[in-house]
C-alpha cells in the first residue's frame, strides 16, 4: 500500500515537473515574446523566464535588434539616360512586435522587396550627377518612400544608404577625358594669370630702369654672373642697349657736313622721263667737257636720218648726186 502511494506521488511529480518544463519560456533581453492562445493573441511576455499553457498557447518571439539588410544591385535608366546599376543598405528595427507578426507574413522579405523598387524609383528620377555628388538628399528620399509602408507593418527604417553606383566602361572614359579637359583648362587660366602678373611685375621694372640707366648694366652683369656660376660650354657676351640706340640715332640723322640747300637740291632734282637714260654724273676729280661750238662761216651738219628699209641702210644727202 505505501508503495503504491510512493510510486503515485512520484509518478504526479514527473508530470507536473514535465508540464513545468513544456510551459516555461525564456525570453532574451533583444526579443519579445507574443503570446497567442488558441490562435488568438493573448499578449506580449518581456524579457525573462514566463510561463506559458503547454497545448493552448504558442509563443512566437521577435527581434528587436537593428537589422542590416542588403539591397541586390539594380539596373536603371537615370533622368539623363545614363545606364547605371545601384547597390544599397537599408538599417531597420521591429519597434511593434504584435504588428510585425500579425500584419505581414515575414516583415524582413517585405522590407526587401519594397527597398528594391524604391531604388528603382530613385534611380529613374535622379540625374547622374545627383547619384554621384548629392547622394545625402537620395538617401533621405529613398528612407522616406521605405518607411511609409513600414510603419504599418511595426518596422521603423533607421536609415538607408547607397553603397555604390557602377557606371558603363564607356561612361568612365568620357568622365575621364572631362576631367582632364576640366584640369587642363584650369592650369591654363593659372598659368595665364601668372604670365599677365609677372608681364605688370616686368613693366614696373623697365620704367624704374628707364629713370636709372645704370641699373640696367647692373642687371646685365647680374644675369653674366648667374650664367658663369653653371658649369657649360656657352660664351656669354653683353652687348649695351646704348650701343644700338647710338647707331639707330646716326641713321636718322643727316651726314655731316651737308648743307640744308644742297639737301633741298638733291631732292628737288627732276626724275628722268620714262625712256629716258638719266644722265651720268661726273666722277670726282673730273671736270665735265663743255660742248664744242661751230666755228664762223661754217653751218652744222644735220643729222643723217635713216633711210626708208631696203635702201641697204644709207640715206643720200641734201640736194642729191
Amino acid at each position: 500500500m505505501v508503495q503504491e502511494i510512493v510510486v503515485a506521488i512520484v509518478a504526479a511529480v514527473s508530470v507536473c515537473l514535465l508540464l513545468l518544463a513544456a510551459s516555461a519560456r525564456v525570453v532574451k533581453q533583444y526579443e519579445r515574446g507574443v503570446v497567442f492562445r488558441l490562435g488568438r493573441m493573448h499578449g506580449v511576455r518581456e524579457p525573462g523566464l514566463t510561463m506559458i499553457l503547454p497545448a493552448v498557447d504558442r509563443l512566437r518571439k521577435v527581434n528587436m535588434q537593428i537589422v542590416t539588410m542588403p539591397i541586390p544591385a539594380q539596373e536603371g535608366i537615370t533622368r539623363d539616360n545614363v545606364t547605371v546599376r545601384v547597390d544599397a543598405v537599408v538599417y531597420f528595427k521591429v519597434v511593434d512586435a504584435p504588428n510585425a507578426v500579425i500584419q505581414v507574413e515575414d516583415y524582413q522579405f517585405a522590407v526587401s522587396q519594397m527597398a528594391q523598387t524604391s531604388l528603382r524609383s530613385i534611380i529613374g528620377k535622379s540625374d547622374l550627377d545627383d547619384l554621384l555628388s548629392n547622394r545625402e538628399k537620395l538617401n533621405q528620399g529613398l528612407e522616406l518612400m521605405i518607411d511609409s509602408p513600414a510603419v504599418g507593418w511595426g518596422v521603423q527604417i533607421d536609415r538607408v544608404e547607397i553603397k555604390d553606383v557602377s557606371l558603363p566602361e564607356t561612361m568612365k572614359r568620357s568622365m575621364a577625358r572631362q576631367a582632364e579637359a576640366d584640369r587642363e583648362r584650369r592650369a591654363r587660366v593659372i598659368n595665364a594669370d601668372a604670365e599677365l602678373q609677372a608681364s605688370k611685375k616686368l613693366a614696373e621694372a623697365a620704367k624704374a630702369m628707364a629713370a636709372t640707366p645704370s641699373a640696367l648694366q647692373l642687371r646685365l652683369l647680374q644675369t653674366v654672373v648667374a650664367v658663369a656660376a653653371e658649369k657649360n660650354s656657352t660664351l656669354v657676351l653683353p652687348f649695351p642697349v646704348e650701343l644700338l640706340r647710338f647707331l639707330e640715332r646716326a641713321q636718322q640723322s643727316p651726314p655731316v657736313g651737308s648743307t640744308p640747300s644742297a639737301v633741298a637740291a638733291t631732292s628737288t632734282e627732276p626724275e628722268p622721263a620714262a625712256g629716258e637714260e638719266p644722265a651720268l654724273a661726273p666722277e670726282p676729280g673730273q671736270t665735265e667737257e663743255p660742248a664744242i661750238a661751230p666755228e664762223p662761216g661754217q653751218t652744222e651738219e644735220p643729222a643723217l636720218e635713216p633711210g626708208p628699209p631696203g635702201a641697204g641702210g644709207r640715206s643720200s644727202p641734201p640736194g642729191g648726186l
